[in-house]
């Protein structure tokens, strides 16, 4: 997500630059490999060993090239990467978030990818997830993997308590309250993050904002109705309160590995996590279903994911050796890997094999992907979660009402798509 960068903060990321990126340091010589800098913002202790490996297995195929890895904190990648783009010594590189690549493609900051060694096996990827990586007609990522939020729900406690995954938010509402009679344990427990809330936005058929027709739409009726479900769901039998301390995430994840609670809306990086638990120590234990729909019938959730993408402004040597790298890792046989290792979800269709296919987290997850809804090709897209993290916690902690808390978004949004009308 889009911030402001601080003094310090801006400090840090020319520092990390200048030891981190291409150039004339880049430790290139006269008839030697082309050193290559990729920057990989995936968990640093859950996922980061499987890429780095595919790193070692790239140099050993490619002895032309040589690849300085680095691990950014994905929270912090966005803007480190916007500030050294804006210096010209970005890495050659990027592990981008997929909202991430209309805006810097809008910037410049992209290699347009169609036609080139990255692409080549464009028709084996999921046709919405290259449409995805575009912006005005031209392709600026190559997707490495995907994901959505799904229900994710513990089996042995669902049947303990006779119900079955829920189809509405008023069936999760109810199957909440006869989980805890009959378990003793809370059935559902929410996030008061503003990615969580878009399934109740597109229950209700609707966004943030109209992307089409350039209007915000955050403060409308249809979004009051969907926050209205989204609040009703922290107060009730077996329904947990509103978490709205700094580290409601880990606490939300702590209650459900560990069989204290019986749902929550999740996605599959959370996958290897989950089975570390207590209560999935049987893999099979761990029920996947598509979000609940709302009072028009639609369910759906956002696409999410992770594309590769190429930096503008490298050499042209540098960028060959980078759409070679692409290539590689975004490669049918690397992504079986990854899947395989991190329990994540391939973008290429024959990356699913019967191996990857036999791991229940990612075959219920592969289930619930028809039912994701593609982002709209809008630089200030995943920006637009900001203030809804600022907002949401006080209306859900009961500092705020519904009504001003949204209207106070819409306010922000007015700032950040100025030409869109409310």
């Amino acid at each position: 997500m889009r911030r402001g960068i601080a003094a310090t903060a801006l400090v840090a990321s020319l520092a990390l630059t200048a030891t981190a990126c291409n150039g004339d340091d880049s430790g290139d010589s006269a008839g030697g490999p082309v050193t290559i800098t990729y920057w990989d913002t995936s968990n640093a202790t859950n996922e980061a060993p499987t890429y780095k490996a595919l790193v070692k297995e790239f140099e050993a195929a490619n002895k032309d090239v040589k690849v300085n890895y680095v691990n950014v904190p994905f929270d912090q990648a966005q803007n480190k990467f916007d500030t050294a783009a804006g210096a010209s010594g970005a890495p050659d590189v990027l592990r981008a978030e997929v909202g991430w690549t209309p805006a810097f493609a809008k910037k410049g900051y992209f290699l347009p990818l169609d036609g080139t060694e990255a692409l080549k096996d464009q028709d084996k990827f999921q046709s919405s997830l290259i449409e995805q990586a575009k912006y005005e007609d031209k392709t600026y990522g190559v997707p490495l993997v995907t994901d959505t939020l799904a229900l994710v729900y513990n089996k042995a406690l669902f049947k303990k308590a006779g119900v079955e995954a829920p189809k509405t938010w008023d069936d999760l509402k109810k199957a909440a309250a006869t989980i805890k009679e009959k378990t003793g344990v809370d059935g559902y427990l929410g996030s008061t993050a503003g990615y969580y809330g878009q399934p109740f936005l597109y229950g209700e058929g609707t966004d943030t904002v109209d992307a089409d027709g350039k209007k915000i739409t955050i403060d409308s009726a249809e979004a009051k109705k969907a926050y209205k479900t989204w609040l009703g769901l922290f107060d009730g039998k077996g329904l947990v309160k509103a978490d709205t301390t700094a580290d409601a995430y880990a606490h939300k994840q702590d209650a459900f590995v560990n069989g204290k609670v019986a749902a929550i809306l999740e996605g599959p990086w959370e996958i290897t996590n989950f089975y570390k638990g207590s209560a999935f120590k049987d893999k099979e234990n761990l029920g996947i279903a598509t979000v609940p729909a709302g009072s028009t019938g639609k369910a759906g959730a956002p696409t999410g994911g992770h594309n590769l993408s190429v930096y503008a402004g490298s050499d042209e040597a540098h960028q060959k050796a980078a759409l070679k790298f692409v290539n590689f890792m975004t490669s049918a046989t690397s992504q079986e890997t990854v899947a395989l290792k991190n329990s994540t979800l391939p973008t290429r269709d024959d990356a699913y094999t019967d191996k990857v296919k036999a791991d229940p987290g990612i075959a219920g997850y592969q289930g619930v992907l028809s039912a994701a809804q593609p982002r709209p090709a809008l630089p200030e897209y995943s920006s637009l979660w900001t203030p809804l993290d600022e907002e949401l916690p006080k209306i859900a902690g009961g500092k705020e009402s519904l009504d001003k808390g949204l209207s106070n978004v819409e306010t922000a949004y007015t700032k950040l798509v100025p030409d869109f009308s409310k």
